[in-house]
């Protein structure tokens, strides 16, 4: 009877398994489907981005579509890129606007991706924030307007500034991956 048991019980966590591991990669997969199918997307384009909102909704997933244009905010400590450590560079989710290095983000322990700057002066843009009683200072992505989150100035050295990002709204691309692409479309 135990020997079953743990059989069972053995065989149900190996299915879960299966079952989790293909499950994300179908979502992943239909994530770059959506980014292939959306017409402004790109990583070295610097043009403004003005689209309506249900251009957006159309292009858009649920998830970067409730944070980018409704200004939602994902639950703290579930973003992929909350502990993530890889070298290179997060874009707008929603049309590929270079926002940070991987060199500014740290640690914060707010429960978001957190940088100390964005990538260059023209990748934020900044506007006041008085909702929910607080005054805050919303960060919006430089070419779309994308709401990427809020910044503060409980940050670390050089800056003192802390970006508190929705990972939501983030892409990223390995430093590897942007120079062999860089050097691919420079030949």
């Amino acid at each position: 009877m135990f020997k079953t048991a743990i059989t069972l019980i053995t065989a149900t966590l190996l299915l879960q398994s299966c079952f989790s591991q293909s499950t994300t990669n179908k979502k992943e997969k239909s994530m770059e489907d959506k980014k292939m199918n959306n017409p402004v997307y790109s990583t070295t384009d610097s043009s403004k981005v003005n689209l309506k909102e249900d251009e957006w909704k159309k292009i858009l997933s649920p998830e970067v579509f409730h944070i980018a244009r409704q200004k939602g905010t994902e639950r703290p400590y579930t973003s992929k890129f909350e502990g993530f450590k890889e070298t290179g560079t997060y874009y707008c989710a929603a049309c590929g606007n270079p926002l940070f290095k991987s060199d500014a983000k740290f640690e914060s322990g707010c429960g978001w991706p957190s940088f100390y700057e964005p990538i260059s002066k023209g990748a934020i843009i900044y506007t006041p924030d008085n909702t929910y009683g607080m005054s805050r200072t919303e960060t919006q992505c430089g070419r779309c307007k994308a709401h990427l989150g809020h910044v503060f100035n409980d940050g670390p050295p050089p800056t003192g500034l802390r970006f508190c990002i929705n990972g939501v709204v983030l892409d990223f691309e390995k430093a590897k991956d942007a120079e062999k692409k860089y050097n691919e479309e420079h030949k």
